[in-house]
C-alpha cells in the first residue's frame, strides 16, 4: 500500500476556501500514485494558534478571543455538510482514502474532528476526546461513539489526535480494534511528538502516518481580512510572533519505530510504501492486545454511545 501525508498550510478559519486548496492538494497526492492522504490536525480551519501564540486569548471575555471563535462557529463543518461533496466525488473516482481534520460544528458547539473519506461510504469520524490545555477555550470534547476504525479488505485505518498519543486507554482501545495504519494527526511533529508517534508504531505493531501542518501568522492575518476584516479578531492575532509557528516535520513510521520517510519544515508531499505482512512478523514478539496483554489481570471498557446529553422521549 502507497500512503503520503500533504503537509502544508491550511486556509486558516475560511473554511470555504479551504476545501477549495484542500482539493489540488489531494490531486497531488493521488498522481504519487498514493492510496492513503493524511492531512495534519485541524487542517481544514487550520489550528488555532492564537491559543498558545497570543498573550490575551485565554482572559475572561476577550473581544478578540470571542471574535475569532464566532468566526469558526459560522465556518464550521457539520455532519453530511454539502460542501464535502466534491471531495467525496474525488475519492470514489481516483479509489483512494483521505484523512483530514476540521473544525466541526454539532449544535453550538465546536469540536475537532479528524475525518477518514472512504470510496463509496460516508467520511469515518473522529472527534478529539480530550482537548489539549488551552484547546478547552474552543473545543468540547468527543465521545466513545467515534472511537472508530476503518475495516477494509486489507488494511484497517484509525486515528487519534495530537496528545490522545499519550491516553495509554485511548491506545488500547485502538489496538484492540486491529490497526494496521494509523493516523496520528498534530499541528507540528515536534521531538516528543515524534516519539509518541513512534512508541505508538512499536506498541500497536502498526504503520503510522504522523501529519503536521506548516502555517504563519500572516496566514490567520489574510483570513480575517477576506472574512470581513473583524479589527478585534485581528488585534489578538497581531499579538502573535510574526513569521512560521508550525513546522511541519511529519514521518512515515514502520512498525518497527523505523522512520520511512520524514519532512522538513516547509509544504511538500512524503511517500512510502508499506509492506503489511511484517505486521505479522513483528507480532511474534510484541502483541500488546494479545499475549502482552494479561487479560487475566486487567480489562478495559470502552463505552461506544454517543452522549448527547438529552434524550427526547414521545
Amino acid at each position: 500500500m502507497k500512503t503520503a501525508i500533504v503537509q502544508a498550510a491550511p486556509v486558516p478559519l475560511d473554511i470555504t476556501e479551504g476545501l477549495k486548496q484542500l482539493l489540488p492538494l489531494v490531486q497531488d497526492a493521488i498522481d504519487t500514485g498514493a492510496q492513503l492522504i493524511a492531512f495534519g490536525e485541524t487542517f481544514l480551519g487550520g489550528y488555532p494558534l492564537w491559543l498558545d501564540e497570543a498573550s490575551d486569548a485565554a482572559k475572561w471575555d476577550h473581544p478578540g478571543t470571542k471574535a475569532l471563535h464566532a468566526i469558526l462557529l459560522e465556518q464550521a463543518v457539520r455532519e453530511n455538510d454539502p460542501r464535502f461533496e466534491v471531495l467525496q466525488t474525488l475519492v470514489d473516482k481516483a479509489d483512494v482514502m483521505v484523512s483530514v481534520g476540521a473544525h466541526e460544528r454539532r449544535r453550538s458547539s465546536l469540536y475537532n474532528n479528524q475525518m477518514l473519506f472512504r470510496p463509496g461510504q460516508s467520511p469515518l469520524p473522529h472527534r478529539k476526546l480530550v482537548p489539549t490545555h488551552g484547546e478547552r477555550l474552543i473545543w468540547n470534547r468527543g465521545d466513545g461513539s467515534t472511537l472508530d476504525i476503518h475495516n477494509g479488505a486489507e488494511t484497517r485505518i484509525g486515528s487519534l489526535i495530537c496528545w490522545e498519543h499519550w491516553m495509554p486507554l485511548a491506545r488500547a482501545a485502538m489496538h484492540n480494534q486491529g490497526e494496521t495504519v494509523h493516523v496520528a494527526a498534530w499541528p507540528t511533529v515536534r521531538e516528543s511528538y515524534s516519539i509518541a508517534s513512534r512508541h505508538y508504531a512499536f506498541e500497536g505493531r502498526c504503520f503510522v502516518l504522523a501529519a503536521g501542518t506548516v502555517q504563519h501568522r500572516n496566514d490567520l492575518l489574510e483570513s480575517i481580512e477576506r472574512l470581513g476584516n473583524n479589527a478585534k479578531a485581528h488585534a489578538l492575532v497581531m499579538q502573535m510572533d510574526e513569521g512560521q509557528l508550525q513546522f511541519g516535520g511529519s514521518q512515515i513510521i514502520a512498525p518497527d519505530a523505523e522512520i520511512l520517510a520524514q519532512a522538513g519544515d516547509e509544504a511538500e508531499i512524503i511517500t512510502a510504501e508499506l509492506d503489511m505482512s511484517i505486521i505479522g512478523q513483528g507480532l511474534a514478539s510484541l502483541d500488546t492486545d494479545g499475549h502482552y496483554s494479561r487479560a487475566d489481570v486487567f480489562e478495559l471498557r470502552v463505552d461506544r454511545s454517543a452522549k448527547d446529553g438529552v434524550v427526547w422521549k414521545d
